[in-house]
């Protein structure tokens, strides 16, 4: 039982599943999907769409030279069948696995290393050229923290007054609504809550 490779995205066939496609000059396309076989009949370029292994090794994704990779490659030499082979070549696939497994974390490693300080430069440029949209307080602060800091405090004064405003305003609406009471012919109620 082998398991065969999509030509188009390069994922796993496995027996009895996808479409297999026999060109007039006997040449022989296994499809993972309807997806691949429906692209491939568009003669789409599977370098230029980003869900496909092409486009990932092209682009600089996935690791494109490396020892582990030899190993799936198809050999079509029959050999006899001998039990200890078989035994060796099971615990090989899995050792090989287990080094690509690894060998891919470090390769992702090094291409998002770098990539957070790329982000915040970013955000900070962003910050920097939109200053002008955020509050006065925040852009103040921002740009001089040394300089303003008697003006970040008064500001910061005035924006604690308003919050102590704002609670004092809420704070009697409640003791109103505790108060009051809808009677049923429409009028109001005065309550006692003591």
């Amino acid at each position: 039982m082998r398991i065969e490779t999509c030509y188009f995205c390069s994922q796993p066939c496995y027996p009895s599943k996808g479409i297999t496609f026999v060109r007039n000059d006997a040449r022989v396309f296994k499809f993972c999907r309807s997806k691949c076989h429906k692209n491939f009949k568009m003669k789409r370029n599977p370098r230029k769409l980003k869900w496909t292994k092409a486009f990932r090794k092209s682009a600089g994704k996935e690791m494109v030279v490396d020892s582990t990779l030899t190993f799936a490659a198809r050999r079509n030499i029959p050999t006899r069948y001998n039990r200890d082979l078989v035994a060796t070549t099971l615990k090989a696939m899995a050792r090989v696995s287990e080094i690509r497994a690894r060998r891919e974390r470090v390769f992702y490693k090094n291409r998002m290393a770098g990539n957070k300080e790329r982000h915040r430069a970013a955000d900070l440029k962003l910050v920097a050229e939109n200053s002008h949209l955020l509050p006065k307080v925040r852009a103040k602060a921002a740009v001089d923290p040394e300089e303003g800091s008697d003006e970040a405090d008064e500001a910061d004064e005035e924006m604690a007054e308003a919050m102590n405003a704002r609670e004092k305003v809420a704070a009697s609406r409640r003791r109103l609504k505790g108060k009051q009471r809808l009677r049923v012919d429409g009028g109001v109620e005065e309550m006692d809550v003591d």
